[in-house]
């Protein structure tokens, strides 16, 4: 039986109008399935249009889509594969940390090489086309850092573009 993941919590801190040090909220951050509910569902906690950051500034609303980095910007989220879950092969414009919070998680690229990445361990993805396979029989949570990156062109001129992934039709 698969594991049902908790609802992830998000806590933020910010200033007082003085630059005392408080909290700005405390709050659960429910998942949505753009894939339905057997494929990854994620929680996106936030977002910048752009780095460096303002910490004076509260981040722009972010409507539930599938994570994409802004170009010049990061996001933060997390996505839970469902045992037997993948994601179709993709590419992002970003650099990604990713972090593999519980299960265990396989990427493979277009080259048709594979890894296992098991809770605890990390991932730095260079914006390769890939995909995200769980062959466990838990869920899988990975963390993403999404930092916008610059398109990847190759010495032949050809710039390798995102690739973009409609959600699941209703």
């Amino acid at each position: 039986m698969a594991s049902v993941l908790p609802t992830p919590r998000l806590v933020v801190t910010t200033h007082t109008e003085d630059g005392t040090s408080t909290f700005l909220s405390d709050e659960m951050v429910p998942a949505f399935a753009p894939f339905g509910p057997n494929a990854a569902s994620f929680s996106r906690f936030h977002s910048r249009l752009s780095v460096p950051v303002s910490n004076a500034t509260s981040p722009p609303e972010m409507p539930l889509q599938i994570p994409r980095c802004p170009t010049q910007g990061i996001i933060f989220c997390t996505a839970d594969f469902p045992p037997g879950a993948s994601s179709p092969m993709h590419r992002t414009l970003s650099l990604d940390y990713c972090v593999v919070v519980s299960g265990e998680i396989v990427i493979k690229t277009d080259s048709g090489e594979e890894k296992i990445v098991k809770a605890g361990e990390f991932i730095v993805q260079r914006g390769v086309n890939h995909l995200w396979e769980n062959r466990g029989s838990e869920t899988c949570r990975v963390a993403f850092v999404m930092v916008g990156a610059e398109k990847i062109v190759l010495e032949n001129g050809t710039a390798l573009e995102e690739t973009v992934i409609p959600p699941k039709k209703a």
